[in-house]
């Protein structure tokens, strides 16, 4: 290593390098990402995480020996080189930033070896993901990625300014917690000097913010872990971060402009994209009556109709069948979409299937007449409904019906969501807010038959509905809002309640009695006993709002050391079996599955 690192620092990192710098001497640091020898001259890509610099090493300013040297390192050797910042020989490189430039080495040093690569560090790898996640450390070399958690942490230091800016605390609240399952299943942690008791990994800190509340702290925040054992998609992981947010004496009105406040920062700030305030609220009835689901993408239009009450009377037996059982007859129109195969629309039939429908109606225009295999029951209703929804000549209408309404709005919904991708409606790069608000109070268990929460039994319900609460309780609705950026939630929250009796009556209503409310909930019902103020919060999905914003599929891509769907890790092989002295200790005895 010679003088380097203890002598001579680093002085600037590899990418940040520009004209403005010739004539300077640098130190830099990093991996060999190429090097090229071409007789006398070698040239060395030099890769760190703020870019890639091309560094020349020749005869004119190196030793025999020392060009010798550096003519024997090896992609991923990390070495340090001393030098001069030049113009670039020949043609300036467009595809790097430091294109510019390249730097004239006068000394360099192996600071240590690699062995051979198990896959190429580049941009675009077609290693399997497998492979990758094994060598997790050296698939985060890869640009993608690092620009990914270096933006991660932008937004993170963002987030944290502008709470703190306006007047929050941020606190740490418990990881070793107590098991409340009423959500996903709670990862569970054995306690060694209470043996046959579990602490459980927390699903959220919800209960510990709204204590805090109690406490008086009026304004909370906290970028925070949680966990939950639960099926794993493309964006679910094990263990998750959230941005916490929790404020006392406020209304949702209050809580949405500050979080709107905060969602312009950090786009402003990452990708200098101004985002229009205030973020625009439709409710949840409005939002699954025109997009057909709760966290609708509104980059684009092609909003559903209602066709219900014109297929009352219609001679097509689906949708009056459909519409005379109390069900939905609902669509869009697709601009210009009479240009679609049939092979197209078979597709989107067996789409819609996957939610439980039956099947897809459709109807195209074409001068100025209708056809399709449902044209002969245009009659004039069906026609005044199709004109209202802005069709035209060269479009083409889907219906989707059903005597479950939420089946057919739902198979509607995500077709349409499906429809604009595959035509091209939804521009790269582009972002949509929406807030939703006055969410359902209570939905019917699918298994069970089961009332539950909607968004949690802390959420308050509308003071106007308190009077169904027992009768009709599907009727009340809540105090939540949930914040959707694309088509997708990335955060969710409500006004909670903050009086004993009213909670103790949800608990009654969710099936959860007098004793079993103690035993759960007891710290939070005395709580409620003490003065509790009027208080409300949310929380963002931190990975799910970076992954978006970098434009990635996966929140994998935005977590250091994510796990895989089957919640292991391949780098650590974790989970894995521990020694029988542990279990002893811990009162623990193995089921073999």
């Amino acid at each position: 290593m010679g003088r380097f690192i203890e002598e001579q620092k680093k002085s600037h990192g590899a990418g940040e390098l520009r004209a403005s710098h010739i004539g300077n001497e640098v130190v830099l640091m990093g991996w060999v990402a190429t090097a090229r020898d071409l007789g006398g001259t070698l040239f060395i890509d030099l890769r760190d995480r703020s870019g890639i610099v091309q560094v020349v090493c020749n005869g004119d300013h190196l030793s025999t020996d020392a060009l010798e040297l550096a003519k024997s390192y090896r992609q991923e050797y990390v070495i340090a080189v001393r030098g001069e910042v030049i113009r670039r020989g020949g043609k300036p490189n467009p595809n790097l930033a430091t294109g510019d430039i390249e730097v004239v080495a006068k000394e360099t040093a192996l600071l240590n070896r690699s062995a051979p690569m198990p896959f190429a560090i580049e941009d675009d790898t077609d290693a399997g993901e497998d492979i990758r996640l094994r060598y997790r450390f050296l698939d985060l070399r890869r640009a993608p990625l690092q620009r990914a958690l270096l933006l991660r942490s932008r937004a993170a230091f963002l987030v944290r300014e502008h709470f703190i800016d306006d007047g929050f605390v941020e606190v740490e609240t418990p990881i070793l917690t107590k098991s409340t399952p009423e959500g996903a299943r709670d990862y569970l942690v054995p306690s060694r000097v209470s043996r046959g008791r579990f602490y459980a990994l927390p699903q959220s800190p919800q209960l510990f913010k709204q204590l805090l509340m109690v406490a008086g702290f009026e304004r909370y925040f906290q970028i925070t872990k949680c966990f939950r054992d639960e099926d794993l998609r493309a964006d679910r992981q094990p263990e998750f971060t959230q941005i916490d947010v929790e404020m006392s004496f406020i209304t949702p009105d209050d809580i949405m402009a500050t979080c709107d406040r905060m969602l312009a920062k950090v786009f402003k700030d990452v990708l200098d994209v101004d985002v229009a305030l205030p973020i625009p609220r439709i409710t949840y009835d409005e939002a699954m009556a025109r997009y057909g689901v709760d966290n609708p993408d509104v980059r684009f239009g092609m909003e559903l109709f209602d066709a219900t009450a014109a297929a009352q009377t219609s001679a097509f037996g689906v949708f009056s069948g459909a519409a005379q059982a109390g069900g939905l007859v609902t669509g869009f129109v697709v601009k210009g979409g009479a240009t679609l195969s049939r092979k197209a629309l078979d597709a989107y039939t067996e789409f819609v299937k996957r939610y439980g429908a039956k099947g897809l109606a459709y109807l195209k225009r074409e001068n100025g007449a209708f056809a399709g295999p449902v044209s002969k029951f245009t009659d004039d209703a069906l026609v005044a409904t199709l004109a209202a929804a802005g069709m035209g000549d060269g479009d083409l209408a889907v219906f989707v019906a059903d005597a479950d309404r939420s089946i057919a709005r739902t198979a509607a919904g995500r077709l349409r969501v499906q429809v604009a991708k595959d035509t091209g409606l939804v521009q790269p790069g582009a972002f949509a807010f929406t807030w939703v608000t006055d969410f359902p109070m209570f939905e019917k268990d699918a298994e069970t038959g089961r009332l539950a929460a909607m968004h949690h039994p802390f959420t308050s319900p509308h003071p106007a509905d308190l009077a169904f609460l027992e009768s009709d309780p599907l009727r009340v609705r809540t105090r939540a809002y949930d914040i959707v950026l694309n088509g997708q939630e990335i955060g969710g929250g409500s006004i909670r309640i903050h009086d004993q009796d009213i909670q103790s009556r949800i608990f009654k209503v969710l099936g959860i009695g007098p004793d079993e409310q103690r035993a759960k909930f007891g710290f939070l019902l005395d709580a409620l006993s003490f003065g509790a103020p009027p208080h409300g919060g949310l929380a963002f999905g931190f990975d799910r709002l970076i992954s978006i914003i970098s434009g990635l599929d996966s929140i994998r891509d935005v977590i250091a050391f994510p796990k895989t769907t089957r919640a292991a890790c391949l780098m650590t092989d974790a989970p894995s079996a521990v020694d029988e002295a542990q279990l002893l200790e811990l009162g623990i005895r193995t089921v073999e599955s």
